[in-house]
């Protein structure tokens, strides 16, 4: 029986990508305004490759992208950048259909809801509060609560604990085969793939035990495993 349904928040709750390409577009754009030399779309890629390098959530890329490009910190540059970014930021952080009315409904089955993302907390919080979901959860684990990353076995023992569940009575809901998908299965949860989320072209086969095309999806599933 499954007693807790336990979901990633980064393009499975939250369409973080449409967020990010957005912000990032919006910030392109304020720096050239303010004097920034460079093509759109040469600059657009030099900061997506900051990004892979460093990860998503890395908080100086636009210091350091100006500073590759200008040999020092042009300030106007960057606060041109900063405060596009933040405003299109704000505009574009959406949850996708249906996550509210989900969450809603997985809660009025009687079951808990956890949430596990390598997010700091702050971004985390920041992000639950923008849609307002910062009420739903009865658990959220960071990075900054475990010190670890999925596939980490710890992020997802750690609430299994807070929940005094064992893990196949819980199911993890996420769009990242390799980290949420394996993590969790590698402790012995149920897992269901954000197949919504998930943007990659070259995605292959992913072991899950159900692959979801919308996020409502989980909500029958649950039914129909509690009824077995």
């Amino acid at each position: 029986m499954i007693k807790a349904v336990i979901f990633d928040l980064d393009n499975t709750l939250i369409d973080f990508m449409h967020m990010k390409n957005q912000a990032v577009k919006a910030a392109v754009t304020g720096m050239i305004e303010s004097g920034l030399k460079l093509p759109f779309e040469e600059a657009k890629k030099k900061i997506y490759n900051i990004y892979d390098q460093q990860g998503y959530e890395y908080q100086e890329v636009l210091n350091q992208f100006i500073k590759s490009e200008c040999n020092k910190i042009d300030y106007k540059i960057l606060a041109a950048g900063i405060v596009s970014y933040r405003r299109a930021k704000e505009e574009a952080l959406i949850a996708y259909p249906n996550s509210n009315k989900t969450l809603i409904d997985i809660s009025k089955l009687g079951l808990k809801l956890g949430l596990i993302t390598d997010a700091p907390k702050r971004e985390a919080w920041t992000r639950l509060y923008s849609v307002n979901f910062h009420d739903i959860f009865d658990s959220v684990i960071t990075f900054d609560d475990s010190g670890y990353k999925k596939p980490s076995k710890i992020p997802f023992e750690m609430i299994l604990n807070h929940f005094k569940i064992k893990p196949h009575e819980s199911i993890m809901v996420g769009d990242w085969p390799e980290k949420d998908i394996y993590g969790a299965q590698r402790v012995g949860m149920k897992t269901a793939f954000a197949k919504y989320g998930n943007s990659s072209n070259k995605l292959k086969k992913v072991d899950a035990d159900i692959i979801l095309n919308d996020i409502s999806e989980i909500v029958d599933y649950v039914k129909t495993v509690n009824q077995k």
